[in-house]
């Protein structure tokens, strides 16, 4: 995953020069947060999670339509800065935030990272031979949800991907349904249907050596592309 480490952290004494909704405190560090994509173009709707190194509490805002949001987060703590993707959370860097009481802290933290435009949703599964969704894979397409519902002109491929085993036409239908079965669960929850496209790809576009069968696990899969943002 491309990253741009533009992390800044500029302390203060004095207010910033925008204005604040929240003020540092004693105990608390006021965070400034800004989100940028490689472009230097601010990006809205990002979700950015703080998670102390301490007892593992996770603070998070969502970035407003210029980009930035404003947060409160203890002193004396470090904190590891994740960012939020249509798959997973991805890892940034690490924050640290002195424990100085005497001193009303604020941060300015740049944060800027080029975003891919596919994933591998791994923790998606289907019933052996059929386009059925596992219960299990619910809760991270329900992810997905909450990501279309920040980024709100963001338009996907839903990918479906088999091994070689069988015929190529039964593989191809396969891997047409289970994308089409991903998409309908995305539409049950709200997303557009101009937001998501389904793609069956069947066995033609392996990643892995389907001799094995690590292989071959590897090349079952389900993928989201990215088409525009």
């Amino acid at each position: 995953m491309k990253k741009i480490y533009s992390l800044l952290l500029a302390v203060f004494v004095s207010a910033p020069l925008f204005s604040q909704k929240l003020e540092a405190t004693p105990t608390q560090a006021l965070l400034i947060v800004s989100v940028k994509n490689e472009k230097d173009i601010p990006q809205a709707g990002q979700e950015i999670f703080f998670e102390s190194k301490l007892n593992k509490k996770i603070f998070s805002g969502i970035t407003k339509e210029n980009g930035f949001f404003e947060i409160l987060v203890p002193k004396g703590d470090s904190y590891d800065i994740k960012y939020k993707t249509i798959a997973n959370n991805a890892d940034y860097t690490v924050l640290e935030v002195p424990k100085n009481e005497e001193e009303l802290l604020s941060f300015d933290v740049i944060i800027q990272f080029a975003m891919p435009k596919k994933y591998t949703l791994d923790n998606v599964y289907f019933e052996t031979g059929k386009a059925l969704i596992k219960p299990s894979s619910y809760k991270y397409i329900d992810e997905m949800v909450e990501y279309m519902q920040l980024k709100k002109n963001i338009v996907i491929e839903i990918s479906g991907h088999t091994d070689n085993v069988g015929a190529a036409a039964t593989n191809l239908k396969l891997s047409q349904d289970r994308a089409e079965a991903v998409r309908a669960y995305l539409l049950k929850k709200g997303i557009a249907a101009n937001r998501v496209v389904a793609k069956g790809y069947g066995d033609t576009q392996p990643i892995d050596n389907n001799l094995t069968d690590a292989g071959r696990q590897k090349n079952r899969r389900t993928e989201v592309k990215i088409l525009s943002e």
